[in-house]
């Protein structure tokens, strides 16, 4: 039974250690394609004479750093892990006496229209 136990923990640690190698390696990969676009970029824009090629070397380095400073999002379009929060405002304890007022207002208005139809019939 310990034995059993031993080797779950054993597989489920070299799970981990594959899926961050994984990861590693596609993170790696798209940083190098990233690398490679920006780089033609700026070359591009060296040969048309709009930038030095240090200007051109600072702005791959640029692109690149930032690209390794930015959280990975997943490639698949699954649902996310957490649901997304939604926020209800209500304003409860305003709208209830807002609604009582109005309410009475509006019977107040109905008891005027009553009365004055009676008066109007009356004559």
């Amino acid at each position: 039974m310990v034995n059993r136990f031993g080797d779950i923990v054993q597989k489920a640690f070299y799970l981990g250690v594959g899926i961050a190698a994984a990861a590693g390696e596609e993170a790696g990969g798209r940083i190098g394609k990233l690398r490679v676009q920006a780089q033609r970029l700026a070359d591009e824009l060296v040969a048309k004479g709009e930038m030095t090629t240090e200007e051109a070397r600072k702005m791959v380095d640029d692109l690149v750093q930032q690209a390794q400073q930015q959280p990975v999002k997943p490639s698949t379009s699954s649902s996310p892990a957490e649901p997304r929060r939604i926020e209800i405002l209500s304003d409860d304890d305003d709208s209830a006496s807002t609604e009582a007022q109005d309410v009475e207002a509006m019977r107040k208005q109905v008891q005027a229209m009553q009365e004055e139809l009676r008066r109007l019939k009356r004559e």
